[in-house]
């Protein structure tokens, strides 16, 4: 009994303590509004600056607020609670000088008259990022190019002028933070047209259109009917069963079983395998479609590969003979964590296909070796439904 006199003690005293400490937070409505932030500096950003301040000493005051216009007729508001020094200032399209109003806002919502200040914000990172844009003809479209040193939310529009006559229309919006990069738009015939480049920023700012005349190269899927295996020393072809054979690689089905080739469950990487396309190509881009199911972003699901390319494979399994045409990682659109997928992964990885693209040119090979050098989770097993390639066959 003694114990539970003692806990209920201790729980009035603490709840006394919170009521007291609470009083500090009881709003007078008729007080004034409290006094203002000063000693505010401002430090400019690219499209925005950062302000810091005094906290005025009142106890009304609740938090400072920023009203400032980031263009003719758009105005955007920051706040920062009285814990706080510092507000930030973003959406700026421009370098001029422009105004900003400071407000200290009470616990009783009253709100000081304003304080105006001066600030001339850095260029902005959608021209900054525009002045780095580069465009060229590649395979079946156009690639863009792009430098983003700020890390600024941006989204690159590629533009096609349809009718010959400034009419422009939208082919491709890439969204990007990344510090730089490049992307390429397909599917487009090999005739010349007028193309534009446009950058944007998450307020609206705009940057000029970079325009330019290309012609895409031709390119096409390259038939299967030539294709066939070729097993030689040292390559990785043996399937883990009956069922998962290799030249599920290359029959066309995206059947998870039926169509889908699993490497033995005993082997490990790096391990490759070798195709004979039956024709010299020019090779710009691949697509490989993941297992659907258990090993898609799992498992034995290939997560870093390279290609080679040759038209004299050495006999003995070797590499003299061969080039390396490129390093690729897989790509994970949802970026969800090892075993987790949606189905925006479902539709790239397995029905679509992870696209892997060459950023030059190579020679034309007839015969090409797949790599394999990590998994997302396996020992050593592989497991590819299929491949596809794009490019040009040459006589």
């Amino acid at each position: 009994m003694k114990k539970y006199l003692i806990l209920i003690v201790l729980i009035v005293i603490a709840y006394g303590c919170t009521k007291e400490g609470r009083l500090d937070d009881v709003v007078d409505d008729n007080a004034p509004a409290p006094a203002l932030i000063s000693n505010v500096k401002v430090e400019a950003k690219p499209g925005g600056a950062i302000l810091t301040y005094k906290v005025p000493d009142d106890p009304n005051f609740y938090y400072a607020k920023a009203v400032y216009e980031i263009r003719p007729g758009v105005y955007r508001e920051a706040k920062a609670t009285l814990y706080n020094d510092t507000l930030a200032l973003v959406g700026y399209g421009d370098t001029l000088t422009h105004e900003v109003k400071l407000y200290s806002i009470g616990k009783n919502r009253k709100q000081s008259e304003p304080l105006t200040v001066s600030v001339k914000p850095l260029k902005p990172p959608v021209y900054s990022a525009f002045e780095t844009v580069g465009m060229a003809a590649t395979f079946g479209g156009v690639q863009v190019s792009f430098e983003n040193a700020a890390r600024a939310d941006l989204a690159i529009e590629v533009l096609t002028d349809s009718t010959g006559l400034n009419t422009w229309s939208n082919l491709y919006t890439f969204y990007t933070a990344a510090p730089q990069g490049q992307f390429s738009v397909r599917g487009l015939p090999s005739v010349e047209k007028k193309f534009g480049v446009v950058v944007r920023d998450r307020w609206s700012n705009k940057s000029d259109t970079l325009q330019m005349t290309l012609t895409p190269l031709f390119e096409e899927l390259i038939p299967k009917n030539t294709w066939k295996a070729v097993h030689l020393p040292n390559d990785t072809w043996q399937g883990a069963s009956s069922g998962l054979v290799f030249e599920h690689v290359f029959d066309g089905s995206l059947e998870v079983y039926a169509g889908t080739f699993g490497s033995p469950n005993n082997s490990v990487l790096p391990q490759w395998f070798t195709i004979d396309l039956g024709k010299k190509v020019i090779i710009s881009r691949i697509r490989e479609h993941q297992a659907y199911g258990s090993h898609m972003y799992n498992g034995s699901a290939v997560k870093k590969f390279e290609l080679w390319g040759s038209n004299n494979p050495d006999a003995d399994g070797g590499w003299n003979n061969w080039e390396r045409l490129g390093t690729f990682d897989s790509f994970k659109p949802s970026g969800l964590p090892l075993g987790q997928t949606n189905d925006e992964d479902k539709n790239y990885a397995w029905f679509l296909g992870e696209e892997f693209a060459f950023t030059e040119l190579k020679p034309a090979y007839r015969y090409i070796r797949w790599k394999s050098l990590q998994t997302y989770a396996s020992a050593g097993q592989i497991v590819i439904t299929e491949l596809d390639i794009y490019g040009q066959i040459q006589p």
